[in-house]
């Protein structure tokens, strides 16, 4: 047991701490205030504290635990709401009322309720391995939680309990091992800063849909991929996030509210548990976990949160699943390990962030992936993590942006003139990219059409091209352009408002399924092919901006699917005989 001997904000310097271990927990305190060491030097531990240190005296006792910061995972993750250190808050609001005060603990996981477990055909006598099924739960309306062997964990099983209602402590299942026997409950624990082990890293090769055409067909994740969502403030980042965590295809979403204001991670707690599951008709919150470390909570729990956020994904990962980790914002992250290094005095780097910026980041985000699970099944889960990031000023030159740059492999850049012009998603078609398109292709060309690529690369350039007719347009105006050009411009217009433009809170646009996207994307670009054919026929440019045709593929995103195809045929033929029309005039 040591004693405090300096106190620094969240940080704390106690001595008398020899034989403790790096990220070890400790109980710091008169109140048992949780706390992780950071730093050793001889017999002195630094310690990061997770709860506010104001009351905080030299002399108070520092008592170790032996354990690294842990979460409990089983049963009860789903539609739960838990702060950057997995204590639920709705159990200690019971507790303490709205404001959360020191020294207060719960147990992750309810202690009290009883499960119905349904054992698997696995007998007695049976060998089994880490990652392999005792038994599932059904833990909400949605979710199957499957019960596994913890890693690290084989032999030969030498009891199981009979289908029934059990508590998370209750055993389960016995296995015999080399080292003797071991009771296995429906709860593991798992240190938050070490990656779970699966057998095998698979290629992000199958992309993750979600239902927003500029993501789906230009800048496409894959499933196990990492994405990052640089945006200034009122570019939509949140309702991005939201609209992800709703439609992508995935069985599990994990929202890390990381460090964010606390009136938008209330709109978040208040909002999620009322969206619906699009696929099921149920409450999204019934395959979903919440991780809420609000601004003005302690800063150390903030650099917690994001470990506490992909370990949860992880799980679920072995189970099987595909789960989407949205972690908003790690710029906010960064924040909290910029002020404990200037606690502990550390050398800055670039506005004042630790030079090991880099190397955090890196792990968090590598721990996403598409992977074989351990255990017999050969399961295939993936992780995919989408980090939002709060550069200031919309600076996407600085350290934040600039190392989550060199670490994910899908930009979405959100722009600030794009969001100022109500166009949504502003995610800007010029400076975003995706390095999963060569990964993805033989996906989307097998199930959804062999013309993706072409179309999309044709998409960028047109894009491309307008930019560089809007910096001329600017100086001459748009009467000194010839008429190929102010076509180009026209049909690129088109390209924008009536493909990428889309609207979350529409009934039917909010989302767009991958037959629908294609067909449009089809559509808008048979289009330009038109406005080019008709100028170099000869047509006027006014003509073709005239045209009634215009509206009516503006119009075909808030059709319905089962009436779209209908109304794509329409809008076909009138493209057809209006400029056939043209070109008669001519």
């Amino acid at each position: 047991m040591g004693e405090i001997i300096q106190i620094s904000g969240p940080v704390v310097t106690a001595e008398g701490m020899r034989g403790s271990e790096m990220y070890e927990l400790a109980q710091v305190g008169e109140e048992g205030l949780i706390g992780e060491i950071i730093e050793l030097s001889a017999d002195k531990a630094t310690i990061q504290v997770y709860e506010e240190t104001s009351g905080l005296k030299p002399g108070e006792k520092v008592e170790p635990t032996g354990e690294p910061l842990s979460l409990e995972l089983g049963p009860g993750l789903i539609g739960r709401v838990f702060d950057g250190i997995q204590r639920p808050l709705s159990i200690i609001r019971e507790k303490t009322g709205s404001f959360i005060e020191r020294g207060v603990g719960a147990n992750a996981l309810p202690r009290d309720k009883k499960w119905p477990f349904k054992p698997t055909e696995k007998k007695v006598g049976s060998e089994v391995q880490g990652g392999d099924l005792l038994g599932s739960v059904r833990e909400s309306g949605l979710v199957r939680h499957k019960i596994m062997v913890p890693p690290g964990v084989s032999g030969e099983l030498s009891d199981v309990v009979n289908k029934g209602e059990y508590k998370v402590t209750d055993t389960i299942a016995t296995i015999s091992t080399e080292d003797g026997e071991v009771d296995v409950n429906m709860i593991q624990s798992w240190p938050v800063r070490k990656p779970r082990p699966y057998e095998e890293k698979l290629g992000p090769e199958i992309p993750l849909i979600s239902g927003q055409r500029i993501i789906d067909t230009l800048f496409p994740v894959a499933k196990g991929g990492t994405a990052g969502i640089p945006g200034g403030f009122g570019t939509g980042k949140t309702v991005m996030l939201h609209q992800m965590a709703k439609w992508a295809d995935t069985k599990i979403v994990v929202y890390v509210g990381c460090g964010e204001r606390g009136n938008e991670m209330t709109d978040v707690l208040l909002h999620f548990p009322q969206l619906e599951d699009p696929r099921s008709g149920k409450p999204l919150m019934d395959r979903t976990a919440l991780v809420a470390n609000t601004s003005n909570m302690p800063v150390a729990a903030r650099e917690a949160s994001i470990y506490t956020g992909i370990t949860i994904g992880e799980y679920f990962r072995d189970m099987g699943y595909d789960v989407a980790l949205m972690a908003d914002s790690t710029s906010r992250w960064a924040e909290a390990l910029r002020e404990v290094s200037g606690r502990l005095e550390e050398m800055p780097s670039e506005e004042g962030f630790p030079a090991y910026l880099a190397s955090r980041l890196a792990e968090f985000y590598e721990r996403a992936g598409r992977v074989i699970t351990l255990g017999s099944r050969k399961q295939t889960g993936s992780v995919t993590v989408m980090g939002a990031v709060s550069p200031p000023g919309g600076d996407f030159s600085e350290p934040v942006t600039q190392n989550t740059l060199r670490i994910i492999k899908t930009f979405w850049g959100l722009d600030t003139d794009l969001a100022d012009k109500r166009h949504f998603p502003a995610i800007n078609w010029l400076t975003s990219y995706s390095l999963y398109l060569d990964n993805v292709q033989d996906w989307w060309e097998e199930e959804v059409g062999k013309n993706w690529r072409e179309y999309r690369d044709k998409a960028i350039a047109i894009l491309q091209k307008e930019s560089e007719l809007r910096e001329i347009v600017k100086l001459v105006g748009p009467d000194a352009l010839p008429d190929r050009d102010r076509a180009i411009l026209e049909a690129a217009r088109v390209i924008r408002e009536d493909f990428l433009q889309q609207s979350a809170m529409h009934e039917v646009d909010t989302y767009c399924s991958l037959e629908k996207q294609m067909r449009m994307f089809e559509i808008v670009l048979d289009f330009y092919d038109k406005c080019l054919e008709a100028v170099e026929e000869g047509a006027p440019v006014e003509n073709i901006t005239a045209l009634p045709v215009k509206s009516e593929i503006a119009r075909l995103k808030t059709w319905p699917e089962e009436e779209f195809e209908k109304r794509a045929e329409k809008v076909e033929r009138q493209i057809n005989s209006q400029f056939k029309k043209i070109s008669e005039e001519e």
